[in-house]
């Protein structure tokens, strides 16, 4: 009986070890980030993935567990709900800086249960004024009222204002730290940006932080953990300060805006959290210390200097004796501080030169291969007082020297030796967008770096085909991407570095699908409200530092980023919140047009912006302004009513419904020919914007499809569409089962497209279809086909009426000579894949489903019947549902795992 009783017992043992294993739960977030810092929710979002060994897996229950270390916060208990992302804390309230530890268990719909997760934690930020604990903005010297200037004047100004600049200041402060520690946190901010070091040693690896904002109305703080950096006894803060956007010097280098909000400046908190349970804190205030740096000059859009010769050794560490240092000062400071959510800027990666060539006066330009965002870092040997000038470029000239004619000129960067070692050095408060590097100097140059600097937001996606010049076009625009990837999405890294807001929602899809952009989709959001002027007016730019003219001041197609983009982040990422958060400016920005409107039809505005024209690209030149902006309108319209009917104001629903259908009827009255079903001129543009908004009436919409596909056809597939209309032409067609169409647009390169700028030397997008060298040559506005490369060709795409992609759908498209591509996409849930090629009469099928998520995959196939699941002719369907088959598409149901598909 003994032996009976232990043989069972072990069977029960290895049974839970293996029922364990079979479900776990990863992937813990909180706010959409593992362990962040810096949390203002007082009920913060928690989110998790599920892993199982079976396929078919779902979710039926979870228990999630908080603590403060000690004391249990948050005990959920069992809850019965298929719920694994944005789960709200529902606990006791949560105190300003300090941390919790979170954990997760779940139940199955095979009846498994995981087990608890590995142990997560956030940290919270401070929540109001009170949490700084009486820390001053304090600053080396204050700017004089007369010179502060905002707005910003675009360009350089009246020539009264004269040459200014300011002094990049260096701060410190000794301290000294009681053991034994068991945690400490530093928040600060340093305005325009700064750099922070501890005991001599920088903290962290972030560039230019905190990110730019309006900062007459909020300023971003940075969390940093110092627990390890910092010792017992005697520790020194040093902080280096830049000027960003804070400051903009006046010279005679290049600068798109003028102005000053003041001079650079800082806050900082540091909290230390003993083993005994006290709590110490370190503020700024008049007791720290401050002198110039080495950095005379610091420019976002000009470049930097910096003076070796007037560094200060050891300055940030316990043993530099500060005496002849001045005490710094109190002044004001931005009058709201948040945590900063999007991603941090950092160096993503580093290029050497693939050539160089030697100039005639003696200059070197080197050649970095590809065109990126970043900075360049110079290691040099000479005399003491040479001077290293780096003129960064997109474009060399037909001498090769650097052409900086489309990108704001001048733009350089100086460094001035300290003599005889080798030196190394980069800019720290500025950056440009560039391939290559013209270097002047007298001193040896032991080496040249490129150092790419983007947001560091994680790759969520990537994809490759067969098709060479897909895969090509496919980097061509993630590297604009990248580029303008910054704590704004910006237009171009070089002459503008701004947030020019169409861009957001109308390559929204590419950037989801390839970054993980729920922190930099925030940022964005709360940018453009606090942009958003009394009448309602959300401008085309955000953070809106100057106020430009009209047309480049009020266009639907960039101010309706307020209404669309806040409804993608929900689509994408599930995100609620930012719906409730952003109702107010959607409703003031819609009734803002409605003042606008004339008869229910807008005008104003850039249209159509950089379409392909006869004549050189700007303002519209295919489609009446009036059809992008009303159709914008009426899309405004139609999200509004979604989104008030989720948030439960079925009042204001049913009055953007009637008002919906009232544009519509005046849109089609005004611009729709019923007898050759053509919009406006018959543009692509045209017509797949009234096709995608929902504008045209479904006895009407194949006509109209048709008419687009015959406009491409006698234009021998040439684009026209611009910056608003090529994404909604791209998707109409993807959604018309026209792939085909964008095949034959797309895989070519002898007119102005992604092909023509890649025949024509291009590494990143640029700002024209044609590559012109006299703008920008690194612009992601044009980068709608990524998102085709997702949705058409790979075939991952959300499925109806879905939010976090909790439904996929799995629908390649086979087109031309495209004999196989694949594609992956992090969601909310986990890894989607969709990989397939064509091998001989066989088409073979690979996608893999996260737990907790179902899909219906769309099988190209000659014979429904001939679908073989893994090695197997699965004639009984065991591991999907056979849901239907319709020209050529067979229509499977599967859930999670992964599943290999064969049609012969």
């Amino acid at each position: 009986m003994k032996a009976c009783f232990k043989y069972v017992l072990l069977l029960l043992l290895i049974s839970a070890q293996v029922f364990a294993q079979s479900l776990k739960v990863t992937a813990l977030q909180c706010e959409y980030k593992p362990n962040p810092q810096g949390i203002e929710s007082l009920a913060p979002k928690l989110s998790w993935q599920l892993q199982s060994t079976q396929q078919q897996t779902l979710q039926t229950a979870y228990r999630i567990q908080v603590t403060d270390g000690k004391a249990v916060m948050w005990d959920s208990k069992k809850v019965n709900s298929a719920a694994s992302i944005q789960v709200a804390y529902h606990g006791k309230p949560l105190l300003p800086a300090k941390t919790y530890y979170w954990k997760v268990m779940v139940w199955d719909n095979y009846g498994q249960t995981s087990g608890w997760s590995n142990t997560a934690n956030w940290q919270m930020g401070l929540l109001n004024a009170a949490g700084w604990k009486g820390a001053q903005w304090i600053a080396y010297d204050k700017i004089p009222d007369t010179s502060v200037i905002t707005p910003l004047i675009h360009l350089r100004g009246p020539k009264k204002l004269g040459l200014a600049n300011d002094v990049l200041p260096l701060v410190r402060k000794t301290f000294t730290v009681k053991a034994p520690l068991k945690k400490a946190t530093l928040y600060i901010c340093g305005l325009g940006h700064f750099d922070l070091s501890l005991n001599g040693k920088k903290i962290g690896d972030h560039f230019l932080d905190p990110g730019w904002t309006m900062y007459t109305k909020q300023a971003l703080y940075v969390p940093f953990d110092v627990t390890q950096q910092l010792l017992s006894g005697k520790n020194t803060i040093g902080v280096m300060l830049g000027n960003g956007f804070y400051y903009i010097p006046r010279d005679k280098r290049y600068r798109k805006m003028t102005g000053a909000y003041g001079h650079p400046k800082l806050i900082c908190r540091l909290v230390m959290e003993h083993t005994d349970g006290t709590v110490e804190n370190l503020v700024s205030d008049k007791s720290w210390k401050t002198s110039p740096g080495p950095i005379t000059f610091s420019s976002i859009y000009g470049g930097e200097d910096y003076n070796a010769n007037l560094e200060q050794k050891d300055w940030d560490t316990n043993t530099f004796n500060d005496a002849k240092w001045q005490d710094a000062i109190t002044v004001d400071g931005s009058p709201q501080l948040n945590a900063q959510q999007a991603d941090p800027l950092k160096v993503m990666q580093t290029f050497t030169p693939v050539a160089q060539k030697t100039l005639i006066s003696g200059a070197v330009v080197y050649d970095l291969g590809q065109n990126f965002s970043g900075i360049p870092q110079v290691t040099v040997q000479g005399k003491k007082g040479d001077t290293v000038r780096l003129i960064p470029a997109e474009l060399v000239n037909e001498d090769g020297s650097a052409n900086q004619k489309g990108s704001g000129s001048p733009y350089y960067c100086n460094y001035i030796l300290k003599g005889n070692e080798v030196e190394s050095w980069q800019p720290r408060f500025t950056y440009y967008g560039f391939r290559y590097v013209q270097v002047q100097t007298n001193a040896k140059v032991v080496a040249i770096k490129g150092l790419h600097t983007r947001n560091s937001a994680a790759e969520a996606g990537s994809f490759a085909s067969s098709n060479a010049l897909f895969n090509k076009t496919f980097n061509l625009i993630n590297w604009a991407m990248r580029s303008n990837m910054a704590s704004v999405m910006t237009d171009c890294p070089t002459r503008e570095k701004l947030g020019w807001l169409e861009q957001a929602h109308l390559v929204g899809a590419s950037l989801h699908y390839n970054y993980d952009l729920h922190g930099l989709a925030l940022k964005c959001i709360d940018d453009m409200r606090k942009a958003q002027t009394p009448e309602g007016l959300v401008p085309e730019i955000a953070p809106e530092f100057t106020q430009f003219t009209e047309p480049f001041r009020d266009s639907p197609e960039w101010g309706s980023n307020a209404v669309i983009f806040p409804w993608y982040v929900y689509q994408w990422y599930g995100d609620q919140q930012v719906l409730a958060e952003s109702y107010d400016m959607m409703k003031r920005y819609i009734a803002y047009l409605g003042t606008k409107a004339v008869d229910n039809i807008l005008t104003q505005g850039l249209g159509d912006w950089y379409d392909q024209g006869p004549k050189p690209p700007g303002l519209s030149q295919q489609t009446p302004k009036g059809i992008t902006a009303t159709a914008m309108y009426y899309y405004d319209l139609d999200i509004a009513t979604k989104v008030a009917f989720l948030l439960g104001k079925d009042a204001d629903a049913k009055a953007y419904q009637k008002l919906a259908t009232e544009v519509k009827a005046a849109y089609n009255k005004a611009f729709f020919n019923a007898d050759i079903k053509q919009y406006g001129t018959g543009s692509q543009t045209a017509n797949a914007m009234s096709v995608y908004m929902g504008l045209v009436d479904d006895k009407d919409k194949p006509a109209v499809i048709e008419n687009i596909v015959k406009e491409l056809k006698e234009h021998n597939y040439a684009l026209t569409a611009g910056d608003i209309g090529f994404h909604y032409l791209i998707s109409v067609l993807d959604e018309a089962g026209r792939s085909d169409v964008i095949y034959l647009m797309n895989n070519r390169s002898d007119v102005p497209g992604y092909g023509y700028q890649l025949a024509h030397g291009a590494t990143a997008l640029t700002e024209s279809w044609g590559a012109l060298p006299s703008v920008s040559n690194n612009h992601f506005m044009l980068g709608h086909l990524m998102e085709w490369f997702y949705t058409g060709l790979s075939g991952i795409r959300q499925g109806e009426g879905s939010v976090a992609f909790k439904k996929i759908e799995i629908k390649p498209q086979v087109v031309g000579d495209v004999t196989s591509a694949s594609a992956n996409y992090q969601s909310p849930y986990g890894v989607i894949s969709s990989s397939w090629k064509k091998q001989g009469d066989k088409f073979v099928l690979s996608v893999s489903i996260p737990a907790n998520t179902t899909a219906t995959v769309y099988m190209p196939c000659k014979d429904a019947a001939n679908i073989t699941l893994g090695d197997k002719n699965n004639k009984n369907r065991k591991g999907f549902e056979f849901i239907g088959y319709n020209k050529g598409i067979a229509i499977l149901g599967v859930g999670s795992g992964n599943y290999t598909f064969t049609a012969q």
